[in-house]
């Protein structure tokens, strides 16, 4: 077990932990929370032995193995599927084993190798490695793709992949979700429901955490406490024990008030659809957790829109996607991802988008954003139609050399030569104290951007979104940065707003408390998705078992094909470019399959009393079919590509 005793910790002057103790249990699933700053990083280099205790006794048992994600962005040509195998530690050390073993023709030596190559998993690393990269949303043509031609947060995806792959006793996770759509999430939850090791998770995704949590552990004021049950339970029983204690209630009554107040105004107006029950049920809960929510050291508003044009902007036949770039050939078509889409959005919807990762959902925000032109059909704007858009890139467009006071000053400028100020206060010490609605206050104002955290970046851009009294929110992905306290202040902003707001994001609580309806972006078109979010996660499970079955039967096809005998008719020629192509994924297929024949009779001869002096002739030959299998599979996929290049 993980043991604290009176520990304290230190980062410079300031104190994280001050005289804690807490047990953790073999097999528990911890969610580590509390405020930013409070310690949680902290808490994780000292479970990781980059940071020590000053004082106090603390163990973690010798003999566990330990699995955490890289934080640093990998910079490789490496294969996907190769970069994630080396996250498992266990199979490395017994590879390098089999190598000295080779190296000193140490036959004993190699014997007890190739026993533990075989231990470790080795027959079937890469299908294990693939099944992480393809549950969390990667292609199956990208397998092999260097790490380098991937984007940032597809990386980090595979860092996390990496460090699944790793066999650990305990598991370190912080924020895992960053870089995850919704369906990527719930593979990932699938998943961590079936470790069995000793989990410790930090996120600011409440569902997440009451989804793969049995213990929360909350860092607050230097202190830690454990609370039996996962996140929600864990606010249960805080907020009664601050009701208990009166903990400051005579300056929350106010903010209870007025929660309760918008709670009841947006039960009356619910319909009898069951996300609108749903969102019901989230509003409910904040009557059970007042006293925490108005603890929280911050919250805002969306100011009253000047208008609201219904409706706010209407679409015949739209096409999304994007235009060929200026360097294509003349005469090269779009690339169309959702086509003919005919719908309106209405004053005072509140619209949840959902879809699979790549169907399209940003492509559409972008494009009712005016980011992107439509490919076809026309979009008819309201007149007066304020836009204010939150993208998943946003934070890159900040200058990291400025100030929030001269990001505010540039968006004022810019809205008076547009002749778009509606009337907002522009004078300096007005912007000043619009940045102090959302903690920028004192010297964080002239505090350069680049030197700020992901979240203060993400309260700057909501704070110029605010500023502009928009009429329709398009919010893509806004909460990846932001802490758990301003991610309720947000849902608490969004249902007090009057206009309209459309909303991608994989934090299923916002949606839950913030959308009526849901429109599923899938195969190319829009439609609305009747039901409510379990009722989608059940679509993401049921799809991704499809899609593996898919996957599956395709293998056992190819293996099928690969294992019978040559000499009947081959099929006619129907392309003179493919033919040869096709006739030499053949005889790799063959070859391939001859090979998996014998790697199965090897592995089943090994796992029989077999002699000492066999085991390593043994192993040795079953490490150089694993090796030519690997090279056969490149180069089967290399050709596979070049003949789907031919054929299109």
């Amino acid at each position: 077990m993980i043991t604290l005793k009176n520990v304290t910790l230190r980062r410079g002057a300031k104190v994280l932990l001050d005289n804690a103790s807490v047990t953790l249990n073999p097999g528990e699933k911890v969610g580590l929370v509390g405020r930013n700053g409070a310690g949680k990083s902290s808490m994780f280099a000292l479970l990781d032995g980059s940071l020590h205790e000053d004082a106090g006794d603390y163990s973690v048992p010798t003999q566990w193995r330990m699995g955490q994600v890289a934080q640093d962005m990998p910079e490789t040509e490496q294969g996907a599927t190769d970069f994630v195998i080396e996250g498992d530690t266990r199979l490395l050390a017994a590879q390098s084993e089999v190598a000295a073993a080779e190296a000193g023709n140490d036959g004993d030596r190699m014997a007890h190798a190739y026993m533990e190559l075989q231990d470790a998993g080795a027959h079937d690393a890469p299908a294990r490695a693939q099944a992480l990269i393809l549950g969390l949303g990667f292609k199956t043509t990208e397998l092999s793709n260097p790490v380098n031609s991937f984007s940032g947060g597809w990386r980090m995806r595979l860092q996390l992949a990496r460090a699944l792959m790793c066999p650990s006793d305990l598991l370190l996770l912080d924020e895992p979700t960053n870089h995850l759509d919704l369906d990527a999430l719930v593979w990932l939850e699938t998943w961590l429901k079936r470790f069995e090791g000793t989990m410790l998770v930090i996120s600011h995704d409440r569902e997440f955490l009451d989804a793969v949590t049995n213990v929360t552990l909350h860092i607050d004021a230097a202190k830690l406490m454990r609370y039996s049950g996962n996140y929600s339970k864990f606010e249960d029983m805080r907020a009664e024990q601050m009701e208990l204690q009166q903990n400051a209630f005579s300056k929350q009554q106010d903010k209870i008030e007025h929660l309760q107040k918008f709670i009841a105004r947006f039960k009356a107006k619910a319909s009898k659809a069951k996300q609108a029950q749903s969102r019901v049920k989230a509003l409910d809960r904040m009557v059970k957790i007042a006293p925490l929510l108005a603890e929280a050291d911050f919250s805002f508003e969306f100011r009253e829109p000047a208008n609201l044009p219904n409706p706010m902007l209407s679409m015949q036949g739209v096409g999304f996607g994007y235009q060929a770039p200026a360097e294509a050939p003349a005469g090269t078509p779009p690339n169309v991802i959702v086509r003919n889409v005919s719908r309106s959005v209405l004053a005072g919807q509140r619209i949840g988008i959902l879809g699979a990762n790549g169907q399209g959902k940003s492509t559409l925000v972008k494009t009712v954003a005016r980011e992107l032109q439509p490919i076809g059909g026309d979009i008819t704007e309201g007149k007066g139609l304020n836009i204010g858009y939150f993208a998943q890139q946003e934070l890159d467009v900040l200058r990291p050399a400025d100030t929030p006071l001269e990001h505010m000053i540039t968006l004022v400028r810019e809205l008076t030569a547009a002749g778009k100020i509606a009337g907002q206060a522009t004078r300096e010490q007005d912007l000043r104290s619009f940045l102090g609605n959302f903690n920028f206050g004192g010297d964080m104002v002239k505090q350069a951007v680049g030197s700020m955290s992901g979240g203060e970046k993400a309260r700057l851009v909501l704070c110029m979104i605010v500023w502009q009294r928009p009429n329709l929110l398009l919010l893509d992905e806004p909460t990846n940065h932001l802490d758990l306290a301003t991610r309720e202040a947000l849902g608490m902003a969004l249902n007090e707003f009057e206009g309209t707001v459309m909303l991608v994001s994989h934090d299923r609580a916002l949606l839950r408390s913030v959308c009526d309806e849901f429109w599923m972006v899938s195969r190319g078109g829009v439609a609305p998705f009747d039901g409510d979010l379990d009722d989608y996660q059940r679509y993401l499970l049921d799809e991704a078992k499809r899609q593996r079955e898919e996957i599956k039967q395709g293998s056992n096809a190819a293996n099928g094909k690969a294992g019978s005998k040559s000499g009947g008719k081959k099929s006619p020629k129907t392309n003179s470019n493919k033919a040869p192509g096709k006739s030499a994924l053949e005889a790799i297929e063959a070859q391939m399959g001859v090979l998996n024949g014998e790697g199965a009779a090897l592995e089943s001869h090994l796992s029989t009393a077999v002699r000492h002096s066999e085991i390593a002739e043994l192993g040795k030959r079953l490490k150089s079919v694993n090796d030519e299998l690997k090279r056969l599979e490149d180069r089967w996929l290399d050709l596979s590509g070049k003949l789907d290049t031919v054929s299109a």
